[in-house]
């Protein structure tokens, strides 16, 4: 399939599922050096979301050697999701990446929080237990979406592979989701020593926690070493059927479950409110009457 004008995608609009289909077919013969090659000739407004796992590393790295070998600068953006919760060693490995590649690397956060504790002061501590949904939308699903309209972004790179099991376990390599937006998984057939064994390889810089045995690395306080050397995203939110964070759900579902917890929160809220001011209201007639 030659590079042209005719072949070359505008929207997730101009992929039927019989397109799709197609292309499926035709990118699962192509290496994910090739099929980031293919991706960057004809997928539009094209980013690489990650968090710096090993998978995204990978892809990073080749992405770099393409835009090295047409003599450009790196051709594909990053989008950094700062959930505000990350290890150090995520927030370092971030700019070791950025300084390494040379890499525009966008950086988006909580809507109107740049701290921790202006997040916990907004929807208080812990809220990935009290309201994990809610949780997810804040720091994932909101922060993303934004990004995706503020950078009209229109097709996005993940670090999915088949082999992480879970909701990932029959990905295709390009799906298109509920919102129009294009997602291509270049490693989509990739295992986690074909991935190990790349970076390795190639020296590609990683998260240190990887070296004490950890190999999916989320929030601090969701990610542990994996339980089940079979399943190397076993050690994320440990002993619960979760596996995703959000941002591969339904967009839809997402926000209308927020803002239906938001309204009961804020309708809760008003009835203390209410019951309070009905509280001080008999304390004054009493101590009028006395």
């Amino acid at each position: 399939m030659p590079t042209s004008t005719a072949t070359r995608i505008h929207s997730g609009a101009d992929l039927s599922p019989e397109k799709l289909a197609y292309l499926n077919d035709y990118l699962q013969n192509l290496s994910p050096h090739e099929i980031l090659e293919w991706a960057i000739d004809n997928l539009p407004q094209l980013f690489q979301t990650t968090a710096f796992g090993l998978t995204g590393l990978v892809t990073l790295d080749m992405i770099n050697k393409i835009s090295i070998d047409r003599e450009q600068p790196h051709l594909v953006p990053l989008i950094f999701l700062d959930t505000l919760y990350h290890f150090n060693e995520t927030l370092d490995l971030a700019r070791r990446c950025q300084e390494t590649y040379e890499v525009p690397l966008k950086v988006y956060k909580p809507m109107d929080c740049e701290t921790v504790q202006e997040f916990e002061r907004e929807h208080g501590t812990h809220l990935w237990e009290t309201d994990e949904d809610s949780y997810d939308y804040l720091v994932k699903v909101e922060p993303a979406r934004r990004a995706y309209e503020e950078l009209d972004v229109r097709s996005v790179i993940t670090g999915r592979r088949r082999s992480q099991k879970g909701d990932r376990e029959s990905i295709p390599i390009l799906e298109v989701d509920d919102t129009g937006l294009i997602k291509l998984n270049p490693l989509a057939y990739w295992d986690y020593q074909q991935v190990w064994t790349y970076i390795r390889a190639n020296e590609v810089p990683y998260n240190a926690l990887v070296d004490q045995g950890y190999r999916s690395i989320g929030d601090w306080h969701s990610t542990r070493k994996p339980s089940n050397d079979n399943s190397e995203r076993s050690g994320r939110w440990a002993g619960s059927q979760k596996t995703e964070c959000g941002l591969h759900k339904d967009y839809f579902k997402m926000r209308a479950a927020f803002m239906a917890a938001k309204r009961k929160k804020e309708q809760l809220l008003l009835e203390q409110q209410q019951q309070q001011q009905k509280q001080t209201a008999v304390m004054t007639t009493l101590l009028a009457s006395s």
